[in-house]
């Protein structure tokens, strides 16, 4: 299964989204660039839907229920540029499909609930689906499935930021040969526990069969011979018949009739020599007949039946069909399970040798498999320490005050091939309170902020698949919402300034977020009174304005509330503010 915190997955971009009568939408498209985009919109608008679609585009379930009503069907399209995301091109390579750096995802809900979906135009199993979602899209809600909430996913988080990678790989190669002996040796020994009677099981089919005498190919030869003596009254009637034919017939046989024809053409030669090659024919004919009549009685004297021959055909061939039929085996196949008893006779006379040079192997391979294992534990230890203070420090300013973060490396019951730990991330959120593993917390607001502290801590070390945060900022606001938004932004900005930014979507409700944003989205619910559809359009500087405004509140939208809007938009250094105010850049949504 992938996982998008897999070291070896490549940043991966959302870049375009086309929904068609999904929930309250009719029909939108929206183009997506890197950094961090914000949606925003009135309560009750609708701002959650795109997350919703973008899961289900990525193999989430889903019913009859999303299809707009009135609608046949909703139909999702998600579009992502992979590059050179292995992750994305193992599962190409896993499903035998086409992938040129670009991956075209297609869902589609009918109305009776059938879902079916498509990747780059070919139908693929949900299930498939999910597993490719995961190293595309990492969705960070209040009620979505999180892959932060994996144990396994927490571990291999753990491993990329320390850097653990030939630490892992070598752990799991020692594991994988540990366990090839491990089967190898239970194999041999559950052969020892029988092995007496066994033996003297083998022994005794060794003995049958090395009394046979059996030759290679002579079970083929016995019954070619046996089926020829059957019907030996019939060959010696056909062989009388073509002597009598060919020589033997007092009028009419074939070497009476050559001979007066080649006697003709050697008179007639004189005459026209033409005839020569005809005369050599008829001579090398009449050689034949007489070569074949010949033949044909050596051939009659060898069917002369020989009861006792025929006696011992029959014993032969029915021991030899008697032991295969115990063996449950054609008799052709009786010399290579002489051979293969054989074998493992000797095996089983040995075992005891075998199995004590086994046990020797195996400590010395379990061994190096714990000093290798070890390696690592420690290096988990250590990085534990490391992220799990800049995760608590990252907290405090997220509206956490007093919460820690503790990743809890403990032996496992039964070691694995990742080795002898299992890493758990356990969450205090509240002064006093005992950490609880990260899937306890109650609070989905607390839950999400959490996860974003643990991505911006892990941003160095993971490449970031596209990253989707719904409604992060819920239960914060003041400084805490401003400080929300920074850490957003910088979760958006790639550590090495060669590369593009990492992708960012946000669903808030503070204009503190919105501020912080390269791109903004505004989601608004329109109605004409007898149907209601949600619209999505992407704001230009002024509208940016404009919306953040309203986002700080009150019923209408004054001078002064501009002027704030303006302000936060210039503290961001949001690179579209900075440019010519008012200047329409962005692409509006279609």
């Amino acid at each position: 299964m992938l996982d998008p915190y897999k070291r070896t997955a490549l940043r991966s971009m959302l870049t375009h989204i086309q929904i068609r009568d999904f929930a309250i939408i009719d029909a939108v498209e929206l183009e997506l660039e890197p950094g961090l985009t914000v949606l925003t919109g009135e309560t009750g608008a609708g701002k959650s839907i795109l997350v919703d679609a973008l899961l289900l585009a990525t193999g989430g379930r889903a019913g009859s229920e999303v299809v707009r009503h009135g609608a046949d069907r909703a139909e999702v399209t998600a579009t992502f540029a992979v590059g050179g995301n292995r992750a994305v091109s193992a599962w190409f390579a896993d499903q035998e499909l086409d992938c040129d750096g670009e991956c075209v995802l297609r869902r589609v809900i009918a109305s009776d609930g059938r879902s079916r979906a498509y990747v780059n135009g070919q139908t693929i199993a949900i299930q498939a689906l999910r597993q490719l979602g995961e190293a595309l899209v990492d969705v960070h809600g209040q009620m979505e499935y999180q892959s932060l909430m994996k144990r396994s996913a927490q571990r291999q988080l753990l491993d990329n930021f320390g850097a653990h990678e030939p630490l892992v790989d070598a752990t799991t190669s020692a594991w994988r040969a540990l366990k090839s002996l491990r089967n190898e040796r239970d194999a041999a020994l559950a052969s020892s526990q029988d092995r007496v009677a066994r033996l003297e099981l083998l022994r005794y089919h060794v003995a049958e069969l090395k009394a046979l005498d059996l030759k290679p190919g002579e079970a083929a030869e016995l019954a070619t011979e046996r089926q020829r003596v059957a019907q030996s009254g019939r060959l010696a009637q056909g062989a009388h018949e073509m002597l009598q034919l060919l020589r033997e017939a007092d009028e009419g046989n074939a070497e009476t009739a050559i001979t007066k024809a080649l006697n003709s053409a050697r008179a007639l030669l004189p005459v026209d020599e033409r005839l020569q090659p005809i005369t050599k024919l008829l001579e090398e004919s009449l050689i034949g007949v007489r070569e074949a009549a010949a033949s044909l009685r050596q051939y009659q004297d060898t069917l002369d039946a020989d009861p006792a021959r025929q006696e011992w055909l029959e014993q032969r061939l029915a021991a030899l069909e008697s032991i295969a039929r115990k063996h449950r085996i054609e008799t052709a196949e009786l010399l290579d399970l002489q051979t293969r008893l054989n074998l493992e006779l000797q095996q089983l006379e040995n075992i005891g040798t075998t199995l004590e040079g086994m046990e020797a192997a195996l400590q010395k391979v379990e061994q190096a498999f714990l000093q290798q294992a070890q390696q690592l534990s420690n290096a988990r230890i250590v990085t534990a320490k490391k992220l799990s203070e800049q995760v608590s420090s990252l907290m405090q300013g997220l509206g956490m005050p007093g919460g820690r973060f503790v990743i809890e490396v403990r032996a496992r019951a039964e070691s694995s091939e990742q080795g002898l730990d299992d890493v758990e991330f356990m969450v205090s959120a509240n002064p006093g309170q005992p950490p609880q593993p990260l899937a306890k917390i109650a609070s989905g607001g607390e839950l999400s902020r959490i996860s974003l502290a643990v991505q911006v801590a892990a941003v160095a070390s993971v490449q970031q698949p596209c990253l989707v945060f719904d409604e992060v900022d819920a239960g914060v606001g003041g400084g805490v919402a401003e400080i929300v938004g920074r850490q957003l932004r910088a979760l958006s900005e790639a550590s090495d300034k060669a590369q593009s930014r990492n992708q960012v979507l946000c669903v808030t409700h503070l204009p503190q977020v919105a501020a912080q944003a390269h791109a903004h989205v505004r989601v608004a619910k329109l109605t004409d009174g007898k149907t209601t559809r949600t619209a999505l359009h992407r704001l230009t500087d002024n509208e940016r304005i404009e919306e953040i405004a309203r986002m700080l509140g009150g019923l209408s939208i004054t001078d002064k509330a501009r002027e704030h809007a303006a302000e936060m938009l210039r503290d961001s250094a949001t690179p579209a503010v900075k440019s010519a105010a008012g200047k329409k850049t962005s692409k509006k949504v279609r």
